[in-house]
């Protein structure tokens, strides 16, 4: 277990718990498919600006998301072994301190997108981000209702590659590339919150909340290899269209071949807890290593 923090990091550190600002793997995670979106704009890579302003954005996204999740949870996390120790479930931290929080974010993210993105795309992207937040706001209580919250998620984070198109574009006519690399990430987020998730099942059904791990149960592992695999797939047509150059195929295969990976390992029934989590933090890594793929197939030029 980690030493708790002292000193001036011991009054900051809940504010970003709560926030999650303290778990980088969960922001990378939404980070990777708007770089997988900017790398296949068509006329390009994206301007360095642009890329920085849209990390802001989904920073303060990403964090209003996790406090609406805390706040909806607040009851259900003390009973939960993996979120018991959250600040709104310890009590470190208040409903209505939350609350203005989640505001600040959402604020710091509008203001984003009036005052860091292209003038011609603004109009777009502030729809874009309004439509969003509805699933960003309720997913959470998903769980409550629909057996299948996770497919919630993949929607919320779909978001993360329309609105980079969007503020790079001006418009969605991305054509089939776009379709393909939000459907991508449709599918891989489905797939690694599916596996998030069933490191929670026994406390999930003791106290009747529901999830893609326990709807699927003995099926979640061949769902999330056909759901990696689907995301390896489309994530390549989509590179093909946008003419990537040969740098791109190594790195993809390396890359899908550790999502296969990755899901044939969730086979055994009795995989401890810890497993998802390194799951987890293993997308990242792929993800980001297709990423990275795209990175050099849209700037490596042929020898």
């Amino acid at each position: 277990m980690a030493a708790a923090p002292t000193g001036p990091w011991a009054a900051l550190h809940p504010w970003l718990s709560l926030l999650r600002w303290d778990k980088p793997s969960g922001r990378l995670i939404l980070l990777i498919p708007a770089g997988w979106s900017l790398w296949l704009l068509p006329d390009g890579p994206p301007a360095p600006a642009l890329v920085g302003w849209i990390v802001l954005g989904a920073l303060a996204v990403s964090g209003a998301g996790c406090i609406a999740n805390d706040l909806w949870d607040r009851r259900i996390d003390p009973l939960v072994e993996r979120t018991r120790s959250r600040p709104l479930a310890s009590g470190r931290i208040g409903v209505a301190a939350a609350g203005l929080l989640m505001v600040v974010c959402l604020l710091a993210a509008l203001a984003v997108v009036l005052w860091g993105l292209p003038a011609g795309s603004r109009g777009l992207c502030l729809g874009l981000a309004i439509a969003c937040l509805p699933p960003v706001l309720l997913y959470p209580s998903a769980k409550r209702w629909f057996p299948y919250p996770q497919a919630v998620l993949a929607l919320c984070w779909g978001f993360a590659v329309l609105i980079p198109w969007a503020a790079a574009r001006g418009n969605l006519a991305g054509g089939g590339p776009l379709a393909a690399v939000w459907l991508a990430t449709l599918l891989w987020t489905f797939g690694f919150d599916t596996v998030y998730a069933m490191a929670d099942r026994a406390d999930d059904a003791r106290i009747g909340v529901r999830s893609s791990a326990l709807s699927l149960g003995r099926r979640a592992p061949l769902v999330v290899g056909l759901c990696y695999a689907s995301t390896a797939i489309l994530l390549a047509l989509a590179a093909f269209l946008q003419g990537a150059q040969t740098a791109f195929w190594p790195l993809w295969a390396l890359a899908s071949g550790g999502l296969l990976r990755e899901a044939w390992l969730l086979r055994p029934a009795d995989l401890p807890r810890s497993a998802f989590g390194l799951h987890f933090r293993h997308q990242v890594q792929l993800g980001a290593l297709l990423l990275l793929a795209l990175v050099a197939g849209r700037t490596v030029p042929l020898p």
